[in-house]
């Protein structure tokens, strides 16, 4: 694969032990580089990361020090994100003629039979067998929720799941995960986009200063961190953008801060290392995570990212808008504070000048300790949320102290429940109050009619909701019996 180039060097990346080049159009996906180096193992099935049959492992930044195998879509991923990068495909698991563990159980308990998603599963199945705590909780199935399969069924794919053992003292890429994952490498790549000679440019930045300086100059550049919405962009709609801004790798955007007063996550901090990293401290999230896609899309999306998009059906606005979440936006003016409720201000519009980015969210301390993130969509896992809502309650003493209901799906932003909130603040928390504020919840928002739900479908889950909220919290140690009666 090659194009028109310019003074600008090639990307290098290290694909199975080898250092290669990519010198093609900067809006080539990792896929077909891929595929272009003849490695074609990772297929395209959906373009838009659903399936996983264009899984792939790249190394990673483990919060210990070493490196973690890491599946993600090669589909939506920037050929050029890889620069400085290590990957390993399918293909390269294997030890000369010897096949790899999970190669080897996948083919003797029958995991494979047209083939076409078997290597995708064979990638997110080897990133899960290198996990550095594996041994402690065994095989994770979820880890394998982004991969679908057509024709085999999934028992025998479990089963070699589950069969799986430990890696082997010899193991070359379990050695691996013991030295650091390769330094963010500064990138500024051109290259002719289209067929008609126009120069696309993507540049990942070494630091927030050089980033908000770009963007400063330059304010309608494509802001990019995982790729994930990106991506579909331009495998789907066919989107080219003259200049693309990488800022996956800013350490200043990166990370988790605590303070006596909150807990600040790094805007480019992927939803999987949130996971990882909270492991449960901020138990609303926690609920959240596991309903959020698949594995393969949390180990590429950004929180940051979810919020930029300014969409009325993400996830993770109505679970930061129940815990009073705050936005810190950057420019080279400096730093802003945004609350989350007054961030979006219409479809996919939002008070974020086009020179600033999304650097942390801020989420105040004490935390509520009654929660519930419900999503409602036609499938439990991996889909689009046709109503999501978060909840973050505080009762004492019987009485609902302080109510946070945040809702996404049912209005053109996601919003704050604040009449429900009003209505039930200070009364007692029981079946009473709860069907009391049942028809002012079903009446938040503006909910509309489209392919995934109808308007009076989303009424009614908005009636319900606070009815399932309140049977979720009756076992919770901090409402008594005496309370919930």
């Amino acid at each position: 694969m090659s194009a028109a180039t310019t003074d600008h060097s090639t990307a290098e990346v290290t694909i199975n032990g080898t250092v290669r080049e990519f010198d093609g159009p900067p809006h080539t996906n990792a896929l077909d580089f891929l595929r272009g180096q003849g490695l074609t193992g990772a297929k395209e099935g959906c373009a838009e990361g659903e399936c996983g049959a264009c899984a792939i492992m790249v190394a990673r930044p483990d919060e210990s020090g070493g490196t973690r195998w890491t599946s993600v879509n090669s589909c939506l991923l920037p050929a050029a994100a890889l620069d400085g990068g290590e990957v390993v495909t399918s293909e390269g698991l294997a030890d000369g003629d010897s096949v790899h563990p999970v190669q080897e159980e996948m083919a003797v308990r029958g995991g494979s039979q047209c083939g076409y998603c078997t290597p995708g599963f064979i990638s997110s199945m080897a990133a899960e067998y290198y996990r550095p705590d594996r041994g402690e909780d065994g095989f994770d199935l979820h880890s394998l929720s982004g991969n679908l399969c057509r024709c085999t069924g999934y028992r025998p794919i479990r089963d070699a799941a589950d069969a799986l053992g430990q890696p082997a003292a010899d193991d070359a890429l379990a050695a691996r995960r013991d030295r650091p994952a390769p330094a963010a490498v500064a990138t500024d790549y051109q290259r002719a986009d289209t067929a008609t000679g126009q120069i696309g440019r993507y540049r990942r930045p070494a630091t927030l200063a050089e980033a908000t300086s770009i963007l400063s100059q330059d304010p309608e550049a494509t802001v990019v961190a995982g790729a994930t919405d990106w991506g579909v962009e331009v495998n789907i709609k066919g989107a080219r953008a003259k200049n693309l801004l990488a800022v996956d790798r800013l350490e200043e955007m990166r990370g988790i801060r605590r303070t006596a007063d909150a807990v600040e996550l790094g805007a480019s901090h992927t939803l999987s290392e949130l996971e990882r990293e909270l492991s449960g401290s901020i138990p609303l999230l926690g609920k959240l995570f596991p309903q959020f896609a698949s594995r393969l899309i949390r180990n590429g999306a950004t929180i940051g990212g979810n919020l930029g998009t300014g969409s009325p059906i993400g996830d993770t606005p109505p679970a930061l808008l129940a815990l009073e979440a705050d936005l810190v936006l950057t420019s080279v003016r400096g730093s802003r504070t945004v609350a989350l409720a007054d961030y979006f201000t219409g479809y996919r519009q939002t008070v974020r000048e086009p020179d600033e980015l999304i650097t942390a969210i801020r989420i105040p301390l004490p935390l509520s300790p009654l929660t519930s993130f419900q999503k409602i969509a036609k499938r439990r896992f991996d889909d689009i949320s046709s109503v999501a809502i978060g909840y973050a309650v505080d009762v004492r003493d019987g009485l609902i102290a302080k109510a946070r209901i945040g809702l996404g799906g049912v209005a053109a932003t996601p919003l704050r429940a604040t009449a429900t909130e009003a209505l039930i603040e200070g009364r007692p928390w029981n079946l009473e109050t709860v069907h009391a504020a049942a028809e002012t919840l079903a009446a938040e928002g503006t909910p509309m009619d489209d392919h995934r739900a109808s308007a009076k479908y989303r009424t009614a889950m908005l009636r319900s909701s606070l009815e399932r909220f309140y049977a979720e919290q009756l076992g919770h140690p901090a409402v008594t019996s005496k309370e919930v009666q």
